[in-house]
């Protein structure tokens, strides 16, 4: 019988060990695995780089969250898309958003525009200028939805369609919403990419990224070569750590999309703020499509604060139970200035970023309304 994702956070990827009988599975730090005296490995096991009983059960989870059919883990979310474009070759093109993660951003115009990967970045929201960007030579089409920090939504089934079309993959980063609220495997995308490193691992302790597969294609074989040969594996610590945090992670998720949909609700009706992006507010553009394609908005939002950067960065500098701190998706609340981050893009000078976490609600209405009076 098929599970909920509650009962697969708790119980996918993980048995009873063999050994003790202990519920929680022990910490493989071996690198090295035993074997027949006629050379075979009757374990499955020959080295910690090409595999690891940690990391088969972390990806085993990560495929049934995301009703996949198969995962590939690393030691980073940046070291997943790295990966998933270098298993590409020098001659193909890339569509990816406008508003890309500036590490994507990087990893496109430094490293890999000079080895011969081509690139177009568009409004991924906007239809017709996907269409427009293909290529003959478009091997994927990355999208990011919802996208940090614009909380711009991409219509992932309309951009499949775009992409099949033009015998393309579609790869889509999943982070913000995680598998709790939106599966775009379902949706058409071939491939889902995660930074472990926010909702999924959940506690701030652990970086690490993966690929999920909707089926096993030529490029999801040459992926699984890049990080076998290439050694960007996660150690066996951070998969235990990984899949312990996946247990609470619908619980974490959902409470954490609440408070931002209250917290968000209450911006807008702020007298210092200026706009407010969250694709759960009505007013907001990529609203419709959301509610279409996610059961839930997620813990992050952005604000515009009015005044400029320095009104901006004065009022992060007030907040008290708010930590002003890089990344997400951990259970303590956090907020960034991007632009100060994010220099050369166009995320705006006057943008804050919070990441909810699992504080009491009212708590933190009332310090972001002491830090926005000033």
């Amino acid at each position: 019988m098929p599970f909920s994702a509650d009962t697969q956070a708790i119980h996918s990827g993980r048995g009873i060990d063999p050994a003790t009988g202990a519920l929680t599975a022990p910490i493989h730090l071996s690198t090295t695995f035993e074997r027949d005296a006629d050379g075979s490995y009757p374990k499955g096991y020959i080295y910690g780089r090409s595999g690891n009983p940690n990391r088969d059960a972390l990806e085993t989870a990560l495929t049934d969250l995301e009703q996949g059919a198969e995962t590939v883990t690393f030691a980073s979310g940046s070291a997943a898309t790295f990966s998933l474009l270098q298993a590409l070759s020098p001659s193909d093109h890339v569509i990816a958003p406008q508003s890309v993660y500036f590490g994507v951003q990087q990893m496109l115009s430094q490293i890999f525009a000079p080895w011969g990967l081509s690139y177009t970045l568009v409004d991924t929201t906007d239809l017709a200028a996907v269409e427009e960007a293909l290529r003959p030579n478009t091997r994927l089409v990355l999208i990011e939805t919802p996208s940090n920090p614009q909380l711009a939504v991409t219509d992932i089934r309309a951009i499949a369609a775009l992409a099949h079309q033009a015998d393309a993959y579609l790869a889509c980063d999943n982070t913000i919403a995680s598998p709790v609220l939106q599966t775009p495997l379902t949706q058409g995308a071939d491939f889902v990419i995660h930074a472990t490193t926010k909702y999924l691992a959940g506690h701030g302790d652990v970086i690490g990224g993966a690929v999920v597969a909707r089926e096993i294609t030529p490029l999801f074989e040459q992926l699984r070569l890049v990080q076998t040969v290439g050694g960007v594996v996660p150690s066996p610590f951070d998969c235990w750590l990984t899949l312990r945090g996946l247990q609470t992670l619908p619980l974490r998720v959902r409470a954490q999309a609440q408070a931002a949909q209250t917290i968000a609700t209450w911006l807008v009706q702020h007298p210092a703020v200026e706009q407010v992006l969250y694709p759960g507010l009505p007013g907001h553009p990529g609203h419709a499509v959301a509610q279409q394609q996610m059961s839930g908005y997620g813990g992050l939002l952005s604000v515009l604060v009015k005044g400029d950067q320095e009104t901006a960065m004065g009022v992060a500098a007030k907040t008290r139970l708010i930590a002003r701190a890089t990344s997400f998706g951990s259970p303590h609340s956090t907020v960034e200035h991007r632009a100060s981050i994010e220099v050369g893009t166009q995320t705006a000078p006057n943008l804050l970023r919070l990441s909810i976490g699992l504080e009491q609600v009212d708590n933190l209405i009332a310090d972001l309304d002491q830090a926005l009076k000033g």
